[in-house]
């Protein structure tokens, strides 16, 4: 089943276009990795997709529902959630805090409840600093937190925007591995941006690469990781 649905999808910033008709489909309890140089359009695409940028051309469909004039809010609602680059975390607010936001519109505060108790199983140095303000953590620290406030809406489809950014190895290597048993044990579907190819094509089912706003591969992940001639020729190494 496809749940994420992408035709046509054209978006940019006031007069620049940066999306040229893109076209995707996300099937439901798969990871998607999107693949592509700086410039290439990765980050517009998770904009677009969840109404921080307005299409100019195309649509979008979640789950067979056309997601056109959709406020920014809904989207969470209807089950999507979002870590944009850069982490997002709230600095003054402690690590506690910041979980309690991913929850805020949520009217079964149990649930919630429980939620919150997951993702200090799933992150266990978060629940030794839950106290801590969010510019006491490290980066690895605040990656997890950032990814653990977006499970507590318990999301369907979760969008990634380069999670290894700026991390060591070692903790990278943990966030894909959670994001690859979150596939595993809940049927979370990732719509994964990473600069990290390998790391990202590890983990993934499906490979999508783009280049100057449009996307001009998609296939099996294996191959895209396997076959030395297509990473050359769309990854450059």
């Amino acid at each position: 089943m496809t749940l994420l649905e992408v035709k046509d999808l054209s978006s940019g910033y006031g007069a620049v276009p940066v999306l040229r008709e893109v076209n995707l489909e996300v099937p439901q309890g798969t990871i998607t990795a999107v693949l592509g140089a700086n410039g290439a359009g990765k980050t517009t695409l998770l904009r677009t997709l969840t109404g921080l940028v307005k299409p100019t051309g195309g649509r979008v469909a979640f789950n067979g529902t056309d997601l056109r004039g959709c406020k920014v809010e809904d989207y969470v609602q209807r089950g999507i959630a979002h870590v944009p680059e850069g982490r997002g975390v709230v600095a003054e607010l402690t690590v506690e805090e910041n979980l309690r936001l991913g929850g805020l519109w949520r009217k079964d505060r149990a649930d919630a409840k429980k939620a919150t108790d997951e993702v200090y199983e799933l992150f266990e140095p978060l629940a030794r600093r839950r106290r801590s303000l969010g510019h006491q953590l490290s980066g690895g620290e605040r990656q997890m937190l950032a990814v653990g406030r977006a499970l507590i809406a318990r999301p369907r489809l979760l969008l990634l925007d380069e999670p290894s950014l700026g991390l060591a190895p070692k903790v990278t290597a943990q966030i894909m591995a959670l994001l690859r048993s979150l596939r595993d044990s809940t049927g979370l579907t990732v719509l994964l941006v990473e600069q990290n190819v390998r790391s990202a094509l590890s983990i993934a089912d499906q490979g999508v690469v783009m280049s100057l706003g449009r996307v001009v591969m998609t296939t099996d992940a294996d191959r895209l990781r396997d076959d030395e001639s297509l990473r050359h020729a769309y990854l450059g190494f």
